[in-house]
């Protein structure tokens, strides 16, 4: 079991954000700016390449109404999704991450 898995099951615990009978969304535990969360499916997928299309829509729907919530409105945020080893996927369970609250370059890192 992932520990996105866990997290959903209750095992590990998190700082949630929201959360519905799709969607899960929390505080990164290693946060990259002043926002920094995670939107998660409860159901176990992959990557995106194996996402359907209505739970990609429902991921970044809740990933910008928080994003919102969280002053991020005004001045904007990064929303990523990485894919697999090359794309540096680092957890093999579909996640978004939004960072914000500071200016970010590109290209990263």
């Amino acid at each position: 079991m992932c520990i996105f898995c866990k997290i959903i099951e209750g095992s590990i615990p998190c700082q949630k954000l929201y959360e519905d009978e799709e969607v899960l969304a929390f505080h990164d535990v290693s946060p990259q700016g002043p926002v920094h969360f995670l939107v998660i499916p409860k159901r176990h997928i992959p990557h995106i390449l194996e996402a359907e299309q209505d739970i990609l829509g429902n991921l970044l729907f809740r990933a910008q109404k928080i994003a919102g919530a969280l002053g991020c409105a005004e001045k904007g945020a990064r929303f990523v999704i990485n894919c697999k080893a090359d794309g540096g996927q680092t957890v093999d369970h579909l996640h978004i991450h939004v960072i914000g609250g500071r200016p970010l370059s590109w290209p990263p890192g």
